[in-house]
Order: structure tokens, then C-alpha cells, then sequence
């Protein structure tokens, strides 16, 4: 039985680019899928098909048990979207914004405003509640973009890269939050170029690049495909690198890693802290004076790298590819309307 969010074969193309080319994922009911990739991989493609706002060239979506493209207004009725861009009214207040929002969808005035005033405090926003949204700043819009995606709790939450442009204090403020959804029984997709806040959210990882899944699973199971513990070393002298190179790859079960401009490197090693005594021994006995020497677990940044031979956070897509993302922005118009055709349909659901 499909979960509370299903995609199969999923295929969107804008012109020459393939945005999507086969995209298939599942969602089970109370959980968070963290969709992993570089700028222009098809992360907000995938998220505009699943949310109505974009219709696939071929594939099959069901989110919350409804078919996303027989039945798309009774699937808005079920979701929350945040999209990338800040869709507020920049010239009501905070406070206006949220209780616009519940009134739309049906809250009422009373439960409107006391929600509204609730989440004002949760996002650090309750000062400048009555200041109208053109005088925040980006940061502060964002949180207030995610306020309004919060004023209902629906069975189906979407966040694109929800957490881009905010200070650490305010992202671990958001990742409450949405443990506290989930605890709740809310599923989530996630898309995230953060790879320690895929780590700690997510409960199953999707791998997209090119706009397709190149692997999928929880973290640690990502992490067992790129090989066990790593012994990183940090020379203190630079001419030094070669030579602890040789040491490292001797002694290592893999390919070794050098980073010239912070005198590290890394190799995959079997052995554990046996291991890390000897590579120290064989480094003094040539002379290789180090400033740090440490053994420790694949990051999901050493099983992007090794995927896709580029870092999670860099954009290592073609050209066609990150125009892909920018065409669905395009057609499916802006964060702003985004979030306007869901939060109408939501109004609507509830009459």
C-alpha cells in the first residue's frame, strides 16, 4: 500500500532539459523523507508536481491516498507548503499575514489570531508582530514564511529548503518544530542541501541528481555504502603531505583524499584505534610532525561526494539541468503564488 506520499516514473521536461527523468520515492505515514541534492538536481520539480502546481509529462503521484492528478484540488485541501521564496504580503503585518491564513482556511478570527500570536513567539517575531512584512528583513520574512505554512497542521507537510538564509539559533528552532509535527503524525518531504539537517530529521534519505534517485536510505545505511571509519590526519607542515599520503595509503583500505589547503588527509581504514596507533607510529618514524589525527564515520558529504563526485552543496549539474529548477519556478510562477494556490485551496476545502 502506497504511503502518504507515493511518486512512480515521474518525468517532467522544459524543452531540452529533463527536470525529472523517472523519479520514484515513498513516504510512509508519519515520517520525514529528506530529498537530497545540488542546485538544479529537480528537488523543487518533484515538489511542484506532488504539491499540484505542476503537472508531470508522465508518471503517477498520490499524496495523502489521493491521486495528484485526477483529484488536485482535494489533495490541496490535505497539504502545507513552504516553498523557497518568502510568500508573504509585504504590506500587511506579521501578525495580518498569519491570521490571513487561518481565516482562509477556515480557522475563524478567534482561533486565527490566537494561533497566529502562538507562532509569532515560536519564530522570535512577536516584536516585530505589528510591523508591516516590507520592513523585515530576509531572514525574518522567511520565518515568517514558514510561520504561515505552520498556522494548520495537515496530514501532508512539504518544506523546500526550508531552512536556507536562517541563523543556527532559528534552524534549531524550525527543527523542533518539525519534530513536533512528526511526533504528531504528520509526514513530511524535506528538501535540503544541509547535510547535517537531513542527518538529524530525517528518518529515510533520497538521493537526487540529474533529476533522477541515485540512492536511497537512512543515513546510516547511506553511510555503509561508502565504507566504514576513516583515519583524517592534519600535517603541520605542507611539503609533508606526500608523504603521509604514502603512509595513509599503505596502511588504508581505499583510495586516499588530500586537501592541500588544510594539509589533511583522509582514507578509509579497517582497524579502528589499532589502526590510528599504528599510522601515528609510522608517521614519527618518518619525521612527520601532525596537529590533528582522528578516526571517525562517513558524513552523508562523503556519500554525496562519492555518488556523484561532487559535494552536496555544490552545484554539479549541467547547465540544462539547474535551468530546469528556474523553468518550474517560472511556470508554476513564484514562491508566492505557490503558496497562494495552496493555502485557496485549503480555504475552500473547509466549506
Amino acid at each position: 500500500m502506497p504511503g502518504a506520499i507515493h511518486a512512480e516514473g515521474l518525468v517532467k521536461t522544459f524543452g531540452n532539459v529533463r527536470a525529472l527523468d523517472g523519479v520514484d520515492f515513498d513516504v510512509p505515514e508519519g515520517t520525514v523523507l529528506g530529498l537530497l541534492g545540488p542546485n538544479g538536481a529537480g528537488k523543487t520539480t518533484a515538489v511542484r508536481v506532488l504539491t499540484t502546481l505542476l503537472r508531470p509529462d508522465s508518471g503517477r503521484a498520490v499524496v495523502a491516498g489521493v491521486d495528484v492528478l485526477k483529484h488536485p484540488n482535494e489533495v490541496r485541501r490535505s497539504i502545507g507548503l513552504s516553498g523557497q521564496f518568502a510568500a508573504v504580503d509585504e504590506y500587511l503585518t506579521g501578525r495580518e499575514n498569519l491570521e490571513m491564513v487561518g481565516q482562509l482556511y477556515q480557522m475563524g478570527a478567534r482561533a486565527s489570531k490566537a494561533r497566529a500570536g502562538e507562532l509569532l513567539e515560536r519564530f522570535s517575531l512577536a516584536d516585530a508582530a505589528d510591523r508591516t512584512a516590507k520592513t523585515y528583513s530576509g531572514g525574518m520574512r522567511r520565518r515568517l514564511d514558514l510561520a504561515a505554512a505552520l498556522v494548520v497542521s495537515p496530514p501532508v507537510m512539504f518544506m523546500d529548503e526550508p531552512t536556507t538564509g536562517l541563523d543556527p539559533r532559528n534552524r534549531q528552532a524550525l527543527w523542533e518544530v518539525i519534530q513536533e509535527l512528526v511526533a504528531g503524525g504528520t509526514t513530511l518531504l524535506l528538501t535540503t542541501q544541509y547535510l547535517e539537517e537531513a542527518d538529524h530529521l530525517a528518518h529515510d534519505i533520497c538521493v537526487i541528481d540529474r533529476g533522477r534517485v541515485i540512492a536511497r536510505g537512512s543515513s546510516d545505511q547511506l553511510k555503509a555504502r561508502t565504507g566504514g571509519e576513516r583515519v583524517e590526519v592534519v600535517v603541520h607542515e605542507r611539503d609533508h603531505i606526500p608523504v603521509a599520503d604514502q603512509v595513509l595509503h599503505a596502511l588504508g583500505k581505499g583510495e586516499t583524499t588530500v586537501e592541500e589547503h588544510t594539509r589533511k588527509v583522509t582514507v578509509p581504514v579497517v582497524g579502528g584505534a589499532k589502526l590510528l596507533a599504528e599510522v601515528i607510529r609510522e608517521l614519527d618514524s618518518r619525521g612527520v610532525e601532525i596537529d590533528d589525527i582522528g578516526l571517525r564515520r562517513p558524513t552523508l558529504d562523503d556519500v554525496f561526494i562519492s555518488l556523484t563526485g561532487h559535494g552536496a552543496e555544490e552545484d554539479g549539474t549541467d547547465q540544462a539541468s539547474s535551468g530546469a529548477d528556474q523553468a518550474s519556478t517560472g511556470k508554476a510562477s513564484s514562491g508566492k503564488a505557490s503558496k497562494g494556490k495552496a493555502s485557496a485551496g485549503a480555504g475552500k476545502g473547509g466549506k
